[in-house]
């Protein structure tokens, strides 16, 4: 029972749902928002509409960006000296916090620029970036080096699941469930209640992982396979294999899970060029879902609550497909077999994106774009088992806000023009030549 308290699933399950009615509540609001300015002063143009949600978002996404670089440091390293409980619980309370602003709007008419406000109090408790750093140095902590791939995508699968049925929900509570004229209140008030729920759970049941007794574990565990192998192997030559991972006699041989010490370290050059490859990466591809999230609202697609919310949950799919396919091909193929493969997938995908003008066609790139969620988690895993465990957090964070900044910078110069071109399919293409 006591470990079971160390699970940090229930808490990503929960905070996912949270954030899919929030973003589908916000992007809706929004729309609304302007659609009424702009009937209120007698235009109906798509494209003025269109600008006006984009540059909302491209202010908003800055505030988000930017401002959790400082809070994310300084909580990390507080978190990794202090209770690694504060990098999850700060952000948590700060969604609750300033996404309630958000209902303020819906409620009490308030203006829709108080959401730049909810964006800078989020950003400050360390929004996503902290947030997440925290959850991947949790489950980095309570599993061993050797299933620690399987242990990071199988957050990022609950993370998808959770995303999927949130998606799916979400349209519908905001076009079927109001309050009088309301329009998004009660689904803003469902994400809050599971804000709320994650918050309580990690202050008061959220249990921190016992690593000496994780290590006594993995030591048994290892001296049961080592003799296993041994015994099946002590009439037999050495092969080139067997030579190679098990040339130490077998008193002598530490789990490298165990003692940070005991591990080779790779060399500072391949670690900066995993780094690097992480941000890249994650530059891409959110900036891409940043790009097709918004032109899905616009002709020729132009989509709905409903038709958003079903489009968020076919991009929380991967998170399912991706986690099959680490599943696989982790018994076939090794870690860069692996990220190449989701690489191509994500590259495939968003070239078929790149001439979407009908929504079935947008299901297909989705569909082909399955496993471009292997990498990030594979890359973090392979910097995490050359670095100690003290650094997790640091190194979480620090890969989530150098790609957050340089997205920002990137996204504050190219988005405008983008927005203003009349064939969305062409502006996802644009969007790639970053």
């Amino acid at each position: 029972m006591a470990a079971r308290r160390t699970w940090i699933e229930p808490v990503v399950a929960g905070a996912q749902v949270a954030s899919s009615f929030y973003d589908t509540g916000l992007l809706m609001v929004v729309k609304d928002h302007y659609n009424q300015n702009n009937t209120s002063s007698n235009s109906s143009d798509d494209d003025a509409l269109q600008k006006a949600i984009s540059n909302f978002y491209i202010i908003y996404n800055l505030i988000l960006g930017l401002s959790p670089i400082l809070s994310a440091y300084v909580l990390a390293k507080i978190g990794d000296k202090w209770n690694r409980k504060i990098t999850i619980c700060v952000p948590l309370g700060g969604y609750l916090t300033s996404r309630c602003l958000l209902l303020f709007v819906i409620l009490l008419d308030w203006p829709i620029e108080v959401m730049f406000g909810s964006a800078a109090l989020n950003g400050l408790t360390g929004w996503f970036t902290t947030y997440w750093a925290g959850v991947m140095a949790w489950a980095s902590l309570a599993s061993s080096e050797r299933k620690r791939s399987l242990q990071l995508i199988i957050i990022e699968l609950v993370y998808g699941l959770a995303g999927f049925a949130g998606s799916l929900a979400s349209g519908h509570i905001f076009t079927d469930l109001n309050i009088k004229n309301y329009k998004g209140a009660v689904l803003v008030s469902c994400s809050l209640a599971c804000y709320t729920f994650c918050l309580l759970y990690s202050v008061f049941v959220l249990k921190i992982p016992d690593t000496d007794q994780l290590c006594i574990e993995h030591i048994t565990e290892e001296d049961q396979t080592i003799s296993n192998s041994r015994h099946k192997s002590l009439n037999s030559e050495y092969t080139e294999r067997s030579g190679l991972l098990d040339d130490q006699p077998h008193h002598i041989r530490v789990p490298d899970s165990c003692d940070a010490q005991t591990t080779l370290p790779a060399s500072k050059a391949i670690i900066i060029i995993m780094f690097i490859s992480a941000i890249l990466y994650n530059i891409a591809s959110t900036s891409t879902e940043d790009v097709i999230n918004v032109f899905v609202l616009k002709k020729p697609l132009s989509w709905g609550p409903v038709d958003v919310g079903y489009g968020n949950a076919a991009t929380y799919v991967t998170y399912i497909t991706s986690f099959l396919g680490v599943y696989v091909f982790s018994k076939c193929l090794g870690d860069l077999g692996m990220i190449i493969i989701g690489m191509l997938s994500f590259s495939a995908g968003v070239l078929i994106m790149a001439f979407v003008r009908w929504t079935f066609l947008y299901y297909i790139a989705r569909a082909v774009m399955m496993f471009s969620l292997i990498p990030t988690p594979t890359i973090r895993s392979m910097i995490s088992k050359n670095i100690q465990g003290s650094s997790y957090v640091l190194l979480a964070a620090n890969i989530r806000s150098s790609s957050t900044c340089t997205r920002m910078k990137k996204e504050h110069k190219l988005l405008i023009p983008v927005f203003g071109a009349d064939n969305p399919g062409n502006n996802v293409a644009l969007e790639q030549k970053r």
